[in-house]
């Protein structure tokens, strides 16, 4: 039989025993979340695409257990004014499992993007539930409204006063040989205010492909030149080699560099050739990095070719 106190008894019994589950349930950890570092949205992180042409983005990303699948967003903003309504969403599932990685994508900006300022969007779900939104600002120009438009014009290489490398193609092999004497000229267009540009030699073995003048590691990179410009109020071709056509005199030479020198040609001090960068016979790449600081805007080309010491 159950008296009124029997009934009492029964009754926070049965609080108590929701309120332990309660408890039980709140304490539970929360799922690890996922962590992005080291964000490149745009070349240098610039945060700047074209429409039709290709968009750089890298980042490093850690797990908090593993990673399920890697997202892009590009949507448009409250208050921003558009020709259209546009969005566009990229999904990459071929990190899935992965504890940590490094995500490096290229790919275009659709054609049919309008400009404007967009929320950038980044999502990492992560396979214990947890899951990481991060936003980025994001600036689409149609490339003729881009503030600066860096176009390789010229890119030629001479070995032993030979031509070598011109208009996309090599005279003949491919293929320096231990302590020839390479020069090379190169124009970028569509340029004002300040900017720098490097050209380099890179033995392909160090996995090392500078795309803006911030990444690029000294340690593993040969420079061949490095030349600068500041305080162009105008748009026009930036080279390493300046000729007054008025004098009709050089004003800056291309510097020599021999296949096997003791030091490069960095400026204002010159880097010695050693350590990883030491000398080896193999594939190398040979290309320039250039970078406006003003407009916070690069540009890169490379070229493979090989090096024969013996």
């Amino acid at each position: 039989m159950n008296t009124p106190n029997t009934k009492l008894i029964i009754g926070f019994i049965g609080l108590g025993a929701l309120a332990f589950s309660s408890c039980k349930k709140d304490s539970q950890p929360k799922p690890a979340m996922p962590v992005i570092e080291h964000v490149e949205v745009g070349l240098g992180d610039n945060g700047i695409g074209v429409v039709g042409e290709d968009f750089h983005l890298e980042m490093d990303v850690v797990a908090g257990e593993r990673i399920d699948v890697v997202q892009v967003r590009i949507e448009q903003r409250a208050g921003e004014t558009y020709a259209w309504q546009w969005h566009h969403e990229i999904t990459w599932e071929q990190y899935r499992g992965a504890r940590n990685t490094n995500v490096h994508r290229h790919f275009d900006i659709p054609e049919d993007a309008p400009e404007g300022t967009y929320d950038f969007v980044i999502v990492v779900q992560d396979q214990n539930g947890a899951r990481l939104e991060e936003k980025r600002t994001l600036r689409i120009y149609l490339r003729e409204n881009l503030p600066v438009d860096p176009t390789l014009t010229i890119f030629n290489i001479h070995n032993n006063n030979e031509i070598f490398y011109r208009n996309g193609e090599f005279a003949g092999a491919d293929v320096f040989r231990g302590g020839d004497i390479i020069r090379s000229q190169v124009t970028i267009g569509g340029l004002k205010g300040d900017g720098a540009m490097y050209i380099l030699l890179i033995d392909k073995q160090l996995n090392h492909r500078p795309e803006t003048v911030d990444g690029i590691d000294f340690s593993k990179a040969i420079v061949y030149d490095v030349y600068q410009h500041e305080g162009w109020e105008t748009v026009g071709d930036f080279s390493n080699f300046v000729f007054d056509l008025e004098t009709f005199m050089t004003v800056r030479a291309l510097p020599r560099f021999t296949i096997g020198a003791d030091q490069d040609n960095n400026s204002p001090q010159p880097n010695p050739i050693s350590g990883d960068k030491t000398w080896k016979s193999g594939d190398y790449l040979f290309g320039v990095v250039y970078t406006n600081t003003t407009h916070n805007m690069s540009f890169y080309h490379y070229i493979d070719l090989k090096v024969a010491l013996n």
